[in-house]
């Protein structure tokens, strides 16, 4: 009898080819579509209809069942309550992070195995490794996919039961096994917003859950240049929607820091800038795949954001469960809220929430 897996369904090409190579590779595979946000259009309609619609296309294209199931109060409880304390604090949060770990690699992975699934699979561009025991998380063959980062708070008993179909293949590949099969999602367009939220215009959308409070944006020494809408609608290295034009000597500016006590948003001009660097960072609540650090103090390589090129760097753990993470250059725009994701070569070790950038 063959092994079930079932599949997070998006609607997007990604999760579609996944399903694909499952079934051709032998699996009993049932497609799931996850709806994690209750909200509709202007016009009363769903704003997840058309990702079901498509999810319900490509598996009868495909000939395996699908479902739907419903984690929005789960998605409220455990991701966007935090999402929306971040953003009132003033930081940047990724929710796509805790969305994976809180979502998609628990709530919906627990679904799967009560349906009485061995395996859970996703479209992620990222490899794993089990032929060593403990499962290893690898960067996507895709480095331009890679989507690593935005699993590295996952652990080895989570990724045990995961499959990642696409993981070592390019996206034109993907593609191109999508138009083959004759999917409906072959030329979809990537989401780029908000996971499950969607793309929308983020400043009107905060503004519905965050009361806006305006002040004044300053230079470095102080000086009044112009108003802000809010902070939470900034972040750190920020150069477009100032509204503050060129003045000074020229340059363009920069948003470089927050003071929450004033509500006064600091900028300052120049892309290189000392203020937009910084050799080093606190971070918080670090989290190790494999259970364990390599060391209390050991050297790897690193990513404040995503899509960011790997940056060599030496981290010392700290006893209330933190790092300080010191680089070989300084980086730009290291930004609380935001986590800083370790590897070793190809593997994703962990990582944590940044805290703060540190002058050394």
């Amino acid at each position: 009898m063959p092994r079930r897996v079932v599949v997070g369904m998006s609607g997007g090409v990604d999760s579609s080819v996944a399903a694909l190579l499952l079934k051709e590779q032998g699996f009993d595979v049932v497609g799931v579509f996850m709806k994690n946000w209750e909200e509709t259009d202007e016009n009363g309609v769903c704003l997840a209809t058309q990702d079901y619609d498509d999810v319900r296309a490509v598996c009868e294209t495909i000939g395996i069942p699908y479902y739907s199931v419903n984690f929005a109060k789960e998605y409220w409880d455990r991701v966007f309550r935090y999402f929306l304390e971040e953003y009132r604090r003033g930081r940047t949060p990724n929710p796509d992070v805790l969305c994976n770990r809180e979502i998609k690699f628990r709530a919906f992975l627990d679904f799967a195995m009560k349906t009485g699934a061995e395996l859970m699979a996703t479209g992620h561009f990222c490899r794993l490794d089990k032929e060593s025991g403990v499962p290893r998380l690898l960067k996507g063959s895709d480095n331009q996919k890679d989507q690593s980062y935005f699993l590295h708070l996952l652990d080895a008993s989570q990724l045990e039961r995961a499959v990642f179909p696409v993981g070592g293949m390019t996206k034109a590949q993907v593609r191109q096994i999508a138009r083959e099969a004759g999917l409906p999602t072959a030329a979809k367009k990537d989401s780029t917003g908000v996971c499950f939220i969607g793309e929308r215009n983020f400043k009107r959308f905060l503004q519905q859950y965050l009361p806006a409070q305006p002040g004044d944006m300053v230079d470095e020494e102080g000086n009044v240049l112009g108003r802000h809408d809010g902070l939470m609608y900034y972040t750190l290295g920020q150069r477009h929607g100032l509204g503050i034009g060129g003045g000074g000597d020229g340059r363009a500016w920069f948003v470089v820091g927050k003071d929450m006590e004033k509500n006064r948003l600091i900028v300052c001009q120049g892309e290189d800038s000392p203020a937009l660097y910084a050799p080093a960072l606190r971070a918080s609540a670090m989290h190790f795949i494999a259970g364990k650090a390599p060391g209390e103090r050991f050297a790897c390589t690193a990513k404040v954001r995503y899509r960011q090129a790997d940056q060599p760097c030496e981290v010392c753990l700290t006893p209330d469960g933190g790092a300080m993470v010191r680089f070989e250059q300084p980086q730009r725009a290291v930004t609380p809220g935001q986590y800083v994701v370790l590897y070793k070569g190809e593997e994703c070790l962990g990582g944590g929430v940044i805290e703060e950038a540190l002058e050394r």
